[in-house]
């Protein structure tokens, strides 16, 4: 375990890194293993409250390693696992993406499926499917316009360019463009600043809202805020705002 990927908690944030940085992290089946892994214990983790994946060496990642590719061509189709093996499995906390250099193919997937996507002025993103002979993988082609619009998203898909960072957070790719350096602090300040009762159940509606009604997501809101004000956060929150204190949320 641990040959392709870092793994470090501190400060609430696990720090998930891809760790090929002579292959500009290109995604293996043993990233993949390993990743998975490292995802389900922050998620058991109590003391973990963020998750921020990134890469090494200044890079996110290249999509997927091209001698998997490779293999597909000479192996047929049952070498395709990488792709069942991607994205990352969902988790309960806010997934952060910290991008710091090329987020291409499968690394843009890993980066559209987290929460939020932070990046800094060297980051790169493109799909380049189309210029490998594939289509939009991964979920993309429903990802993609929810996050840029579905103009934007067939910009990307179609043309397989690249785009800058100043670009990606016009277009809405990125939330927040900041140094390398910051993207831990970033992260910090998430975790200790919201409650992660709120962020959990925040992350549920998200997804259940894509298949509601507004009248369902409404009545999920109403049930969901009845229970907050029983719960400890919530008297922590409004604790902490009158007596002008950080928070010390439980999680309960």
């Amino acid at each position: 375990m641990n040959s392709e990927t870092l793994y470090a908690v501190a400060d609430g944030v696990a720090t998930l890194t891809l760790n090929r940085p002579e292959k500009r992290n290109a995604w293996t089946l043993t990233m993949a293993h390993e990743a998975t892994h490292w995802m389900r214990q922050a998620e058991a983790d109590a003391e973990v409250r963020v998750v921020l994946l990134t890469g090494a060496g200044g890079g996110f990642c290249a999509g997927a390693d091209m001698s998997l590719l490779s293999s597909v061509i000479e192996g047929g189709v049952s070498d395709a696992s990488v792709g069942r093996r991607a994205p990352l499995p969902e988790i309960s906390k806010p997934v952060i993406a910290a991008v710091d250099g090329a987020a291409v193919g499968l690394g843009l997937a890993l980066a559209a499926h987290s929460d939020l996507r932070i990046a800094s002025e060297t980051a790169r993103f493109g799909t380049a499917f189309a210029q490998r002979g594939l289509i939009a993988e991964f979920g993309l082609a429903w990802m993609l316009p929810r996050i840029v619009g579905l103009g934007h998203a067939k910009d990307l898909l179609l043309t397989a360019r690249l785009i800058d960072a100043a670009e990606a957070h016009r277009i809405g790719l990125v939330s927040h463009l900041m140094p390398g350096s910051a993207f831990h602090e970033f992260a910090a300040q998430l975790a200790s600043s919201v409650s992660p009762r709120s962020t959990r159940i925040i992350k549920a509606q998200l997804a259940e809202a894509a298949s509601e009604t507004l009248t369902e997501a409404f009545e999920t809101s109403e049930r969901e805020m009845l229970a907050s004000l029983t719960c400890d956060d919530f008297k922590e929150g409004v604790a902490h705002f009158m007596e002008k204190r950080a928070p010390r949320f439980t999680g309960r």
